[in-house]
Parts: structure tokens; sequence; C-alpha cells
């Protein structure tokens, strides 16, 4: 026979005192706030409760928190026939656990565990690569960028200069074009005077 303290129903008596033992304490904690009669009376019970609780939770041992009915549903009741956890636990069924269903789950299992496996085998690789070089070159891509930048500004003055230059030689062209016309009008009027 399992130990009294590993038993559902301790458990549960368990579980409802300590609630029980906190709700007298809070409700003595507001009587108390209050200055209402019974305060003193209420806190002392429920806080009485807790120590004697909080006694007996150091001395009895932690309960294992095993999962394994979330793989193979009721697990944990001898009564039930375990199954496929597609159909979960079936009381009273005249059926007996079939052994070929928990070598397949065992099996799938397995697969998992080594998917992770290779998982953690890529993550490991990760971990081995020498990123120590990355800060250099990073140094040195920025100063690539940097420099391109400045390029590209003196390319951008290059053409503002080149505009200003085609504007005024278009402008000389212009007043050429005038002074030949002048010049022109006078070589006529020299020629005329000259007849």
């Amino acid at each position: 026979m399992a130990a009294i303290y590993k038993q559902n129903w301790f458990k549960y008596a368990k579980n409802f005192t300590i609630g029980v033992g906190a709700s007298i304490v809070m409700l003595g904690a507001l009587y108390k706030i209050m200055s209402w009669e019974g305060g003193d009376a209420m806190i002392t019970a429920g806080l009485v409760t807790e120590a004697i609780l909080f006694a007996l939770l150091g001395i009895i041992p932690p309960d294992k928190d095993y999962y394994w009915d979330k793989l193979y549903p009721g697990l944990g009741d001898a009564e039930a026939k375990i199954h496929p956890l597609t159909e979960g636990p079936v009381k009273g069924a005249s059926r007996p656990a079939n052994g070929e269903v928990v070598e397949g789950q065992l099996a799938g299992m397995l697969t998992e565990l080594q998917g992770m496996a290779k998982s953690l085998g890529s993550l490991k690789a990760l971990q081995d690569v020498d990123f120590s070089k990355t800060s250099d070159q990073m140094k040195a891509m920025n100063n690539f960028y940097t420099r391109m930048t400045d390029a590209m500004s003196e390319l951008n003055a290059s053409v503002e200069d080149t505009k200003k230059y085609k504007d005024q030689v278009a402008q000389l062209n212009k007043n050429l074009t005038n002074l030949n016309s002048v010049y022109g009008n006078i070589l006529s009027a020299y020629k005329t005077m000259g007849n």
C-alpha cells in the first residue's frame, strides 16, 4: 500500500485545507483592518492552520510530476485500458492493451527524438562557427560604403560643375553669335562706306 501522503484523497484534503486556511487568514485580515468583532480569533485560527500546513509541506516529500498520462491517457487509472492516443482511456473495456500500439508509439517517439538530435547537431555546428573576423569584415564594409558615399558626393558635385560649365559655354556661344552679327554689320557698313 502506498504512503498516505501519496494517495489522491490526501492530496485533495491537503489542497482543500490550504485553501480554507488561506481564506480564513484573508477574512481575519479583513476583519482586523476593518476593526470588526472576531477579527483576532479569525486571523489567529487561519495563521495557525497555515503554519501547521506549511510545516507538513516541509516534512512531506514533494510529489514527482509525471506527465505520462498525456502520452498514454488513463495511465494513472488502474482500471483504464491503455489504447492509442486518439482513442483515450476506456474504462471497463474488454480489449486488453495492445502491445503493437505501444510499440508504434515508442517508435514514433524515437523518430521525434532523432529529429531533435539532428536539430541540436545543427545548433552545435553554428556554435562552432568562428565569428571572430566578422567585426573586421563589418568595419571594412563600413569603410567601403563611406568611401563610396564620398565618391558619389564628388561625382554629384562634378555633375553640378559640368552643368554650370555647359550653361557658361552656351552663354559664350550666344555672345559670340551676337558678336559675329555685330562684326558682320560693321564689315557691311565698312564696305558700303568704301564704295
